[in-house]
């Protein structure tokens, strides 16, 4: 079974993926990021003073993070923190990353500002297994999203639901039940649903 250390641990041996943020216009804005560390909670991640994205998660700290790998990704939606004692977080990122001693050799690299997602949600999505396996945890004080699709109470057990779900995960009963675990989230239960019985969650 998945756990959030496996996720994290991912996050690490990927080290590159995408950090999104929001600029002053209010446009998303993504690039390449490596994540730092990690610790059993959360990851850090460096950028420099004089880039836009260090002013945009300055003035808009909620952040979006993805990797992908072997078709499994991780993605963090959370709320980023500029941390103090710069310089002994950058030494340390420094230690574990030796690459980036090549990049910011020297007193150079205190150009830089050491972040870690304070609050959020992790997602892990797998797509290698039928059906699929989605999982949700919890960083500090964030909260899980609630996303997919329910069944009500105004279902009328025809069946035709579990008959079009893609993954086969809608089990009968009185209602029908969708396995949150392994939906796809792709809406076609809902939109085959002769009585409107199926709701979305957003």
């Amino acid at each position: 079974m998945i756990t959030k250390k496996d996720c994290l641990e991912q996050v690490r041996e990927v080290i590159d993926g995408v950090l999104s943020t929001v600029d002053e216009k209010g446009n998303s804005q993504s690039r390449i990021i490596d994540i730092m560390h990690i610790d059993e909670d959360t990851i850090y991640f460096l950028t420099a003073r004089g880039k836009n994205v260090y002013k945009e998660i300055i003035n808009h700290p909620q952040i979006s993070y993805v990797n992908l790998k072997d078709n499994k990704s991780v993605r963090i939606n959370g709320i980023a923190k500029k941390l103090d004692d710069q310089k002994k977080w950058i030494d340390l990122m420094f230690e574990e990353n030796p690459y980036m001693n090549n990049v910011y050799p020297g007193e150079s690299r205190y150009i830089l500002e050491p972040f870690k997602v304070v609050s959020g949600e992790i997602e892990y999505f797998d797509l290698t297994q039928k059906p699929i396996l989605r999982k949700n945890f919890i960083i500090n004080d964030g909260s899980i999203s609630k996303k997919g699709y329910v069944i009500t109470e105004e279902c009328i057990q025809c069946g035709l639901c579990a008959k079009n779900c893609p993954q086969k995960i809608i089990t009968e009963g009185t209602p029908y039940n969708i396995s949150q675990d392994n939906c796809l989230h792709c809406g076609l239960c809902y939109e085959n649903c002769p009585v409107k019985a199926i709701k979305k969650i957003s």
